[in-house]
């Protein structure tokens, strides 16, 4: 992978673009929509975590330690499955789905790259590539997990019906799992049909930005597209086929759905 040209970015740099902050609260305060309090939050979070991730990041660059790299990757999917767990409040449980999805998710899509010669093993590749493929896989799975527990809450007559007539939990609740894992997937379907025509990728404009030659950036943008197509396939997937156990009983009864 060819590196690319080192940019500098200062704070002053950094504090001008607070002006477009400045023009998104103004529009909220323009038709009322009561988000100053939000985009200010989120200013400030965005601030405040990725300055200390970005020194977690240097710390771990700089020992190039895969144990460190393990660690940090081990805490995205724990904070990633406590964040789409509040997307998923309808499903019962839905923690340890998410856990195990966002796990094997980053584990194979890295695990994969990495034997195929994609990239190298350590520390420089692995941490901004996981963060990637954690992020979107999670928020496939939060996608999913939603559709699924709102799902099964408007068609529970329908599922206690199929039950009824001798079907297992799995041939009840099959055509929703369908569907809930659609809508987990379609978004980045669709974001990656339209890449290069409606927008840039980040990573793209990103290597542009630092230097690199177009096609070296497009080259490396579709490498992290089709990974990222693989983890949120294999996020979405395992969180629904995880958690729609939940909704059932050892007896394959319909459990009494949250409010």
């Amino acid at each position: 992978m060819p590196l690319t040209a080192v940019v500098h970015i200062s704070a002053g740099q950094v504090a001008a673009t607070l002006a477009l902050v400045a023009v998104a609260v103004a529009v909220s305060l323009w038709q009322r929509a009561d988000l100053e309090r939000d985009i200010a939050v989120a200013t400030v979070r965005s601030l405040v975590q990725l300055t200390a991730i970005g020194y977690v990041i240097k710390a771990i660059f700089a020992s190039d330690s895969l144990l460190f790299v393990a660690v940090l990757l081990a805490a995205m999917v724990t904070f990633g499955a406590l964040t789409a767990r509040r997307r998923a409040a309808r499903v019962p449980r839905a923690f340890w789905p998410l856990l195990g999805a966002l796990a094997l998710a980053g584990a194979t899509t890295l695990g994969l790259v990495v034997a195929l010669g994609v990239f190298k093993a350590n520390a420089r590749y692995l941490v901004p590539v996981g963060g990637m493929v954690i992020g979107n896989a999670m928020t496939a799975a939060a996608v999913a997990l939603n559709r699924l527990g709102d799902e099964v809450a408007d068609a529970a007559a329908a599922i206690e019906a199929r039950l009824a007539l001798g079907a297992t939990s799995v041939q009840a609740i099959r055509p929703v799992i369908r569907r809930s894992l659609r809508s987990g997937m379609i978004p980045l379907i669709d974001s990656t049909k339209t890449t290069g025509l409606i927008f840039f990728p980040g990573t793209m404009v990103g290597m542009l930005l630092a230097g690199a030659a177009p096609i070296d950036a497009v080259r490396l943008q579709l490498i992290l597209l089709y990974t990222l197509l693989g983890s949120v396939s294999l996020g979405a997937l395992t969180a629904v086929l995880l958690a729609h156990r939940n909704f059932f009983t050892a007896a394959h009864q319909l459990r009494e759905l949250p409010a």
